[in-house]
């Protein structure tokens, strides 16, 4: 899911209306950095998604498409797996032993005369471990260590692009206070996930075939949990595709302060 941070800039206002300005699938432009990105994740598997973001930041550099590399980086890595590395015992025992040393550095001083690599060598040798493990299991169990082990669906640039922008699209509903949906056929598992994903409805036929659907969004005054609830609703959006015709609009309240406005 794309951050408010990475959806505000793509946000246009025309009068009561809201628009999500996106992305040319099909621009040579946009295709090569999505490809340079493709490329980047792919030569990163089995590293750490903390080195994973700082080739990312050193690729970015000082561009100006800044918002669309990183919305397209987020892409790529909610789509992924990290894995926490195994370690022969739980990295929160190894800091016990090593932060009961006290504020250790890299280079002794007058007052801290035992360095850090000394620390780590005094640990391993109590616990039973090679010189090189504590370093690298010291901090195994938090998210910036895990290691990409699944870089998710083949990526192609014009998928990759086409995935932004479906993100984009469903990022705005984060503001919506009420969504209406229209099917006109194959809706079979439509009422499946609406039902998996908890979300609140009512719905009634129309006439010629096909229902209307009337959702809570995730600020109505009816949602008690916001975020929870804003995570189910992106999640049931793409089951929209499931369906042979369907159309949608919502009013959204944009953090701009606008008040509502019709987002189709």
């Amino acid at each position: 899911m794309l951050t408010s941070e990475l959806i505000k800039p793509r946000l246009r206002m025309q009068g009561s209306t809201l628009q999500v300005e996106m992305v040319n699938e099909q621009n040579p432009s946009l295709q090569q950095t999505a490809q340079d990105l493709i490329g980047l994740f792919y030569r990163h598997m089995g590293q750490s998604q903390a080195t994973w973001e700082e080739a990312v930041r050193t690729y970015e550099g000082a561009s100006i498409d800044y918002i669309l590399i990183r919305g397209l980086t987020k892409v790529l890595t909610d789509a992924a797996t990290f894995t926490p590395l195994p370690t022969p015992l739980p990295p929160a025992t190894l800091r016990e032993q090593v932060f009961a040393y006290g504020p250790i550095f890299s280079k002794p001083d007058l007052f801290h005369a035992t360095t850090r690599q000394e620390v780590l060598q005094e640990v391993a040798t109590a616990l039973g471990l090679s010189p090189g493990e504590p370093d690298e299991m010291l901090f195994a169990d938090q998210g910036a260590s895990y290691r990409l082990t699944d870089t998710g669906p083949a990526w192609t640039p014009a998928g990759l692009l086409a995935r932004y922008n479906l993100e984009l699209a469903r990022g705005a509903l984060y503001w919506a206070s009420h969504i209406t949906i229209e099917v006109a056929g194959n809706y079979k598992d439509l009422w499946k996930y609406i039902k998996l994903f908890k979300l609140m409805f009512w719905a009634e036929p129309k006439r010629g075939g096909g229902y209307r659907i009337d959702l809570d969004g995730p600020i109505s005054p009816f949602v008690s949990s916001t975020l929870r609830y804003g995570r189910q609703l992106a999640a049931f959006l793409p089951a929209l595709f499931l369906c042979d015709q369907w159309r949608m609009h919502a009013y959204v309240h944009p953090p701009q302060g606008r008040g509502e406005m019709l987002y189709r």
